[in-house]
């Protein structure tokens, strides 16, 4: 069994920061429709998003410059957990790394986003 893993920090106050037709931009170019519903105006949730994005990559160890942001995707289940899909490129990697469980952690402060991303391979 492999174990890949990626953790990724975010200072939420970046969002805030943002111009909004630059913010409206960057949320198009990095959500898709259905996480764009979840986060609605919450930049606490799109930083957490965000990070967890972020964490993903770094754990299928390509970056973001081999695949786009939308080809990971992260959305609550029903009680709210944050679940972790990969389309795609994301999706092709991990078919390529034989994963076989995926998880996804999201928390955040006043300030800050943290997410870690875990996938197992066979």
């Amino acid at each position: 069994m492999k174990i890949y893993n990626g953790i990724d920090i975010v200072e939420i106050e970046r969002f805030f920061r943002l111009k909004p037709a630059i913010l409206k931009r960057f949320i198009q170019r990095v959500l898709t429709c259905a996480e764009q519903a979840e986060v609605g105006g919450s930049m606490e949730k799109l930083a957490g998003k965000f990070a967890a994005k972020e964490a993903a990559a770094k754990a299928l160890g390509c970056g973001i410059g081999e695949m786009k942001w939308v080809d990971i995707e992260i959305l609550s289940d029903v009680n709210g957990r944050p679940e972790i899909r990969f389309h795609n490129v994301a999706e092709n990697i991990i078919t390529r790394l034989r994963v076989i469980h995926k998880s996804v952690s999201i928390s955040h402060t006043q300030s800050q986003a943290i997410a870690m991303v875990i996938l197992l391979g066979e």
